[in-house]
Parts: structure tokens; C-alpha cells; sequence
């Protein structure tokens, strides 16, 4: 899910992403409950009329912004309360407050408000955090108002400590939501707890309900987490690596504001077909890349549509039974010298694919 915090993935029309075949986008709880507000976004008729939008749309529910937001927030058994960076407005976000803003925005998929801490985090903050995620749960779903055309998530908390993990996902799954969330991660933890923490929650998720990886959206990671069992990510990192000058390859990344480009006259990748490739070379990203923002806008364009295929192609190899066979060809072209990450080749043994 490529991420438009505010109702928008930064300078790519609803139109652009329609005809680029985006079945689904994530919106951002907190900042659209600051601006433009709920009474808003409700008297257009939810989010989805709101930004013309008539595919999906998640919502998380605040939560991440307790770690991101951390300076300007306290935390308490009622909720969160925030400082505006915009405004310097305080705002209690509270598991019932939640509900009532995603209600309004009215997206397909509601995340529960969670109590989030670092993954680093240690000891007792860590195991409260967890157990308040389950109590807030409880909350969330007295508060929901739509039942009928909303799924509320739950989301696994429990950092890097295995027993508190399965306390949470046995709490949890007694709860009986729609689909859940492995939450916590990409927090700056090492790729081995990374890995085996995910496998953790995979290991005991349902398997019938979607399992959504949390603020995961790096090419490698997509295939190691598929492999592990999960179904749904969302990231940044596509958007705003081309607003870096990045684009995504199946080799790695190509930095196009680097000299070596400026009289290179072929596509970014020859085998995609979105407008970008299609169009323009890499020569001429380079020239706007340096000169106007357009460049930024060709390259994202470029990056949904990479990230799209990837997904697309996992899902494939998947239904044709042939997915260890997609994830050694993909790694082999972008580890062509076979110097693949200890932590990938330790987390795609442990389901049996084998790179070395």
C-alpha cells in the first residue's frame, strides 16, 4: 500500500494511480483528524469522495506517531495526547476518538489504536505497551459505528520478546477481528530479530485473515515477509526515495541525479511499461531531476509501478506454485556476485528455500 498521508501520495493524481492499476492506498488517521478535520472529510461523504478515490483505502489509527511524534506526546491509560507540529494544538487521541475520525473518513480498513514504543524499548514500558495495545483493542471495537462496511484491524504488539509476542497474538485472536497487524517492526532492530519476530507472528496468525506487516516496503524485505506468510505492507520508502531521485530496478536502485546518467538515453528499466519508462529516458529524468520537480513526479510514477509488478509477481508465482523458484531468480539478479544478506538466506531456510 503506497502511503498518502493526506489523502494524497505527494504529486501523482487519483487519475494517474487508476490508470497504473493501484487497487488500494493508506491514509493517516492523525494528521487527517488536524487537517482538514472529520466534519470535513464526513460532509464530502467519507475519504473516498473526498479525494475522488473509488478503489480502497486503509487508515492507521494515530498510534505510529507516538514514536514519531515522541516529544510532543504523554501517554496515559485514556490515550495519547499530542502537540500539533502544525499548529501547537494539543489533541487527545484516545482508542474511542480513533474510531470516530476513521469512521468518519470511512476507510475499507480501520487499524486499532495501539500503544507504540520503539521496538528497542526494554522491559516493563515495552510489556505495558502490549498489554494496554489488547485492552485498547477492546475499546476500538465498543467504539466502531460501521461494522457493516469497515474491518477493524488488531495489531500484535510485544517488541523483540517472543513470549510477550504469543501472549499478545493469543489475546488478540480471541477477539476474532477481520485481519491483523504485525506492528512494532522497521523500528531500527537487527534483521535477524526482524526476521524471526515476523516468523513468530506468521507461525500463529490465522491463516484464513490477511496478516499486514507494518512500515515494510523495501524491494528484499517484500520477498523475504511473502515467503514468512505475510500479505499486505506499506511504506514510504517507494515515493520518497524518487523524491531522492531513486528508482527502483531489479537490480537495486538507480540514483538518477548522478552524472553517469545525463546522456544516458535509455528507459529506467526496459521491461516496465508504465508512462515513465515508456516515455522518457534516463537522460532526461537526470536534466529535470536537477531542474524541476517534474522529474520527482516521472520517477514516483515509476516506483508505484515497480512496486506494483513486484507484488503482482509474488502473487503469481504464488498461485502457479512456483514462488521458491520467482525468489532465487530475484535474488540472484540483484545479488548477481550471490552476496546475499546473512538474515535472508537464515529466514528463507527456515521455509525451506535454500540461495545457497
Amino acid at each position: 500500500m503506497h502511503v498518502g498521508t493526506q489523502g494524497t501520495i505527494k504529486g501523482v493524481t487519483t487519475k494517474q494511480l487508476n490508470d497504473l492499476g493501484v487497487p488500494i492506498i493508506l491514509g493517516n488517521t492523525y494528521h487527517l483528524g488536524h487537517r482538514p478535520g472529520p466534519s470535513v472529510v464526513d460532509a464530502a461523504g467519507g475519504l473516498h469522495k473526498f479525494m475522488n478515490w473509488d478503489k480502497a483505502i486503509l487508515t492507521d489509527s494515530g498510534g505510529f506517531q507516538m514514536v514519531s511524534l515522541l516529544k510532543l506526546a504523554n501517554f496515559t491509560e485514556e490515550g495519547v495526547k499530542f502537540q500539533s507540529p502544525h499548529n501547537g494544538t494539543e489533541m487527545l487521541l484516545t482508542p474511542e476518538h480513533s474510531m470516530a475520525i476513521q469512521n468518519a473518513l470511512e476507510s475499507d480498513i480501520m487499524m486499532q489504536l495501539d500503544d507504540v514504543v520503539s521496538v528497542l524499548t526494554k522491559g516493563e514500558r515495552m510489556y505495558e505497551a502490549m498489554e494496554r495495545s489488547v485492552r485498547w483493542l477492546d475499546r476500538c471495537q465498543a467504539a466502531h459505528k460501521k461494522v457493516s462496511t469497515q474491518n477493524l484491524f488488531g495489531i500484535i504488539q510485544g517488541g523483540l520478546e517472543p513470549e510477550w509476542r504469543l501472549k499478545c497474538l493469543k489475546k488478540m485472536i480471541s477477539k476474532d477481528c477481520p485481519g491483523y497487524a504485525i506492528g512494532g517492526l522497521s523500528g531500527g532492530e537487527e534483521k535477524e530479530d526482524f526476521w524471526k519476530t515476523v516468523s513468530i507472528c506468521t507461525d500463529h496468525l490465522p491463516k484464513e485473515k490477511p496478516r499486514y506487516l507494518m512500515g515494510v516496503g523495501y524491494q528484499v524485505e517484500l520477498v523475504v515477509c511473502s515467503a514468512l506468510g505475510c500479505d499486505m505492507y506499506d511504506c514510504v520508502f517507494p515515493t520518497r526515495t524518487a523524491r531522492f531521485g531513486s528508482a527502483l530496478v531489479r537490480t537495486g536502485q538507480l540514483q538518477l541525479k548522478n552524472k553517469m546518467f545525463s546522456e544516458d538515453l535509455s528507459p529506467i528499466d526496459d521491461q516496465c511499461s508504465c508512462l515513465t519508462c515508456k516515455t522518457y529516458s534516463r537522460a532526461y529524468l537526470h536534466f529535470l531531476l536537477n531542474e524541476d520537480t517534474t522529474g520527482v513526479i516521472l520517477l514516483t510514477i515509476h516506483n508505484i509501478a515497480y512496486q506494483l509488478r513486484l507484488m503482482s509477481d509474488i502473487r503469481k508465482s504464488i498461485m502457479e506454485d512456483k514462488f521458491p523458484d520467482f525468489i532465487r531468480t530475484f535474488f540472484s539478479t540483484m545479488f548477481p556476485d550471490k552476496s546475499y544478506p546473512s538474515w535472508v538466506v537464515d529466514a528463507l531456510s527456515s521455509v525451506g528455500v535454500n540461495l545457497v
